[in-house]
């Protein structure tokens, strides 16, 4: 197939796309390589897959390494963009895992997410309107559960209360991807990532920020007393539900009843999917497991809980496992050693 992949500089995007390319698809990548965090992971990362030099705005690479990869430098939010790398290319399937992540950044800089997560997102869906494809798969996040505290979280379940601009915005992309499936046909399938971790992370995420801290031995800040829960999902798991959710195009759900609607599913062809590990562990657990694959103590300073965070995630995978028949199952110690091997060799220390 031929795939467009968004966020390919990025941390899930950078993951599927190697896979997409290793079992023979061909891939195009697009990211706008913007300096959220230190844009030397996201040229490492585009390294890595052979994409190497200066990478002008607008203009396509091609792959030293993988004959079926080329990449682009574009953003979201730039329509004309877009919608020209549509009409050029005619994507088979789109896997639209680009976003302005980050729960605390929406708290400081919102028009961001508005920016890339919702006039981003409609840029895609209109591309996928107007140049039809067999699938589009888009990154959703755990965050859009909220205040729900009914755990294991189910996406049959309604998720109406978000606690952050970053939680509405990707909620506001399941329910306009919704729309399109609904008015357009577009075969659109949502994917809530349960807290992601591993080699090639995000430099804002708690397992890079720690490892980083502990190894130059300054404190960590530890919120809400480190009494919170999290369903740390390692990469690999996370692509591997990616690529299966790839391959089966959503399909109407012929049981669908409007009088008592399953949130997960519709009379148009949208699905909604958690892919998380279902195994909540304690935030003072996963700090321990870092210890131990440094070899070091950390000094931790304990903070209050801050605001858009929530105490506890916990995925209920049980559509992931009834059509695709797979469950992510990644113990967090072994993907925690992992990461630090890569830390260590990428940052020489």
């Amino acid at each position: 197939m031929k795939v467009l992949v968004t966020g390919a500089a990025g941390f899930i995007g950078f993951h599927t796309a190697t896979r997409l390319l290793g079992r023979g698809d061909e891939v195009v990548g697009l990211d706008n390589i913007n300096d959220y965090y230190d844009p030397k992971v996201k040229i490492g990362r585009l390294a890595l897959s052979g994409i190497k030099g200066e990478i002008a705005y607008g203009a396509i690479s091609q792959s030293e390494k993988f004959a079926n990869y080329r990449f682009i430098k574009a953003d979201l939010a730039d329509k004309a963009a877009i919608d020209a790398l549509f009409a050029a290319e005619k994507f088979d399937r789109v896997c639209h895992l680009a976003a302005q992540a980050g729960v605390r950044y929406s708290l400081v800089n919102p028009q961001a997410y508005i920016d890339a997560n919702v006039t981003g997102t409609l840029n895609i869906l209109e591309a996928c309107r107007h140049n039809p494809v067999s699938h589009l798969v888009y990154a959703s996040t755990s965050s859009v559960y909220g205040l729900n505290a009914d755990m294991p979280f189910s996406v049959t379940r309604p998720a109406d209360h978000p606690i952050s601009l970053y939680a509405a915005t990707k909620k506001c992309d399941e329910l306009m991807a919704h729309t399109y499936s609904h008015l357009f046909g577009v075969p659109t399938t949502g994917l809530r990532f349960f807290t992601v971790y591993g080699p090639w992370g995000r430099p804002d995420m708690a397992l890079f920020i720690f490892t980083k801290a502990i190894l130059e031995d300054r404190e960590i800040e530890v919120f809400n007393g480190g009494d919170m829960q999290r369903d740390f999902t390692y990469i690999d798991d996370i692509v591997e539900g990616v690529a299966r959710v790839i391959d089966r195009p959503a399909a109407p759900n012929l049981d669908f009843n409007a009088a008592k609607p399953d949130c997960a599913s519709s009379s148009a062809p949208y699905r909604i999917y958690n892919i998380g590990n279902s195994a909540p562990v304690q935030l003072s657990e996963f700090i321990e497991a870092i210890e131990d694959a440094l070899g070091k103590k950390a000094r931790r300073k304990f903070m209050p809980m801050q605001a858009g965070d929530v105490p506890a995630t916990w995925a209920s995978t049980a559509e992931l496992e009834r059509d695709m028949g797979y469950k992510p199952a990644t113990p967090v110690r072994l993907g925690v050693e992992c990461f630090v091997k890569w830390y260590r060799e990428f940052y020489g220390v």
